[in-house]
């Protein structure tokens, strides 16, 4: 298969429908996905379109705080980083196996910035003693 250039909507949509695939199999983030977060796919690509064509093409197509949906989740299911390193593993593969070009590699760096923020948003939140009672 030819390797496309992440430079339309439509792109974006594969992306995003190519990683999820991937999401919705795997033994790690599978089950956090659907039986913790419950999540609705009919609604939830969408929303990850316009947030990934809001990096990408920067359309301002998504609205909303990404990152609230993980700390919902994180207070039901802890999140880690082996939930992070595996998401931007399967993140990272979709992207070297369909698409190409100078936007896919900074897509990737992109994608790594913000797993290891959140992953170190969630770290601190999930480790904080002062939040436990402590000093």
């Amino acid at each position: 298969m030819e390797k496309k250039t992440l430079d339309s909507p439509e792109s974006i949509k594969f992306l995003v429908d190519s990683f999820y695939e991937k999401v919705q199999v795997d033994p790690l983030l599978s089950p956090v996905f659907t039986d913790v977060a419950q999540v609705n796919w009919s609604k939830h690509l969408p929303k990850m379109y316009a947030f990934w064509e809001n990096i990408i093409l920067g359309n301002n197509a998504y609205q909303g705080h990404p990152f609230r949906p993980h700390l919902i989740v994180n207070q039901q299911h802890t999140l880690t980083i082996d939930h992070f390193e595996r998401w931007l593993q399967l993140f990272t593969q979709t992207l070297q196996e369909n698409f190409t070009g100078e936007t896919a590699e900074q897509v990737r760096m992109r994608a790594t910035q913000i797993a290891l923020v959140w992953n170190n948003k969630l770290d601190y939140i999930n480790n904080d003693t002062y939040m436990e009672g402590g000093n």
